[in-house]
């Protein structure tokens, strides 16, 4: 969401950046994180019902296979014994005995297997059991002597079939029951397997759950701080469906932008009220003296005219011109403060364009008999600048120096390694008066000099300092009272390929 920041005060852009954040729907990252660690709770406790349902058939089923195997083995050993009554005509109570055992088996594990087999299951095989010993009964009624009769192979053939498919019915029952607990064995090692796959997914999803809520959030907010750091104060407008613990720091940072941006504003109006106030008061100071003295010098030459001579006369005019010229130099070196002149540049050599100033300080400096120690290192890059404009700048350096010497001295100018990667600096070293601690932050504003009135208008560093920056460089100053005073001045090198010879 972008906003048009031509047709919007600050106030404004901060205002709708705030609703559009505000207006979201809420939806936290810690209700966020809560429902992440709901859903584990909620698979690892599915994971864990399943697991407890898993068991506890398992133990029914076990417990039904030891009461089958047990019931079985009774109506073996009562099916064996029937045999040997029916071929040996032993005691019948054997049967009875193993019959009974297995009917208590039944009844005291009935629950058990109703659970297992269920109520039709369950029944067929009472109805068996129930009929088996019924023909038992009859058969303890019948005499020994009609064993043979064919109402009791009836009771025989009888006997044997429901004791014969009481078996069957148990063992078949058995074995299927056998078959699902095996199977329920192995469903019991994969459900661990499956969850773990389902908690390996669910860790990646939260993983990146974290990364996309927080760690997103905070890359943003710092390419944030990098962006207020280069001065782009634009609120910040969502960039989610919605508002979270983030919002409140994103409506912080809004606001702190948005005061940053007011006292920014506000700092600015008042610098450049101080600067107009500065700028007209160093105008008003420096003309008004050549005025004043332009203005009394023109009334004494009106009033007294008749009764001067006319070298009095012609050095009065001279006064004149003189004053007029230093208004002239203070109006013109205003121009050249105030004024954006365009840069001519070429590839130019340092040690030249010094050579070149020297010479064009040279009456200067001879009539303050100070002497001038210029070494350059071999083989110095060219830098890329505007000629004359540099020309302006040492100029104005040299006669500073020489001007701080008044009885005499050294100026030394070099070009030491730079600390700063392809820069070449220039020093101009000087052992005069030195300038005060307290005064070296203000020599390069507009009107402000050392010198005595007349000697100077204030506008000379400030200059210097502009036309240095528009260059791409930097100047800086180191001075020490009764000492001297250090200007090193720095440019870029000039990115040009070595010239080929042919």
């Amino acid at each position: 969401m972008e906003i048009d920041k031509k047709n919007y005060t600050a106030e404004d852009i901060e205002s709708r950046a705030r609703r559009a954040l505000i207006e979201r729907p809420s939806f936290s990252i810690r209700s966020r994180l809560l429902l992440g660690f709901l859903l584990l709770f909620v698979l690892s406790a599915g994971a864990e019902i399943t697991s407890i349902i898993t068991l506890g058939k398992l133990q029914n089923k076990t417990q039904f296979l030891g009461v089958a195997d047990k019931y079985t083995n009774e109506i073996q050993q009562a099916r064996r014994f029937e045999k040997n009554f029916f071929l040996y005509s032993t005691d019948l109570q054997f049967v009875f005995d193993h019959v009974t055992t297995a009917e208590s088996l039944m009844t005291s594990s009935e629950g058990e297997l109703k659970a297992v087999l269920g109520e039709d299951n369950l029944q067929t095989l009472k109805l068996h059991l129930e009929k088996y010993i019924e023909l038992l009964h009859d058969l303890r009624a019948v005499d020994a002597a009609e064993i043979s009769s064919p109402q009791n192979q009836m009771i025989e053939n009888e006997l044997r079939r429901h004791g014969s498919e009481m078996i069957s019915f148990a063992l078949e029952l058995s074995e299927k029951e056998l078959k699902t607990v095996k199977s329920m064995f192995k469903w019991v090692k994969i459900i661990p397997l499956l969850f773990l796959l389902v908690l390996l997914i669910l860790a990646i999803y939260m993983a990146n759950f974290l990364n996309r809520q927080i760690n997103r959030p905070l890359s943003r907010l710092m390419k944030l701080t990098r962006r207020i750091s280069v001065g782009d104060l634009t609120p910040i407008m969502p960039a989610r469906k919605y508002r979270d613990e983030f919002t409140n720091m994103n409506l912080a940072l809004n606001h702190m932008m948005y005061e940053l941006n007011r006292r920014q504003e506000q700092m600015i109006e008042s610098h450049k009220l101080r600067a107009i106030g500065t700028l007209t008061a160093g105008i008003a100071h420096e003309l008004n003296n050549p005025l004043n003295n332009i203005t009394l010098t023109a009334f004494m030459l009106e009033e007294d005219y008749d009764n001067l001579s006319d070298k009095e006369r012609l050095e009065m005019v001279r006064d004149l011109i003189k004053e007029a010229d230093r208004s002239k130099n203070i109006v013109r070196n205003l121009l050249d403060f105030a004024r954006e002149s365009e840069i001519d540049t070429e590839h130019l050599n340092i040690e030249e364009l010094v050579s070149e100033t020297i010479k064009l300080a040279q009456n200067r400096i001879r009539l303050k008999g100070v002497k001038v120690d210029a070494a350059f290192p071999d083989n110095m890059p060219l830098i890329h600048g505007d000629r004359q404009q540099l020309v302006q700048v040492f100029l104005n350096l040299i006669l500073n120096a020489v001007d701080a010497m008044s009885k005499g001295g050294l100026l030394k100018i070099s070009s030491p390694h730079s600390d700063l990667p392809d820069f070449i600096t220039v020093k101009f070293e000087d052992n005069g008066c030195g300038i005060p601690h307290h005064m070296l932050s203000s020599i390069f504003d507009p009107f402000f000099t050392t010198k005595s009135t007349g000697h100077g208008t204030g506008l000379g560093l400030s200059v210097t300092q502009g036309i240095i920056e528009k260059h791409g460089g930097d100047i800086n100053v180191e001075s020490e009272v009764g000492v001297g005073t250090t200007f090193s001045v720095s440019f870029p090198v000039a990115k040009i390929p070595a010239s080929l010879e042919k």
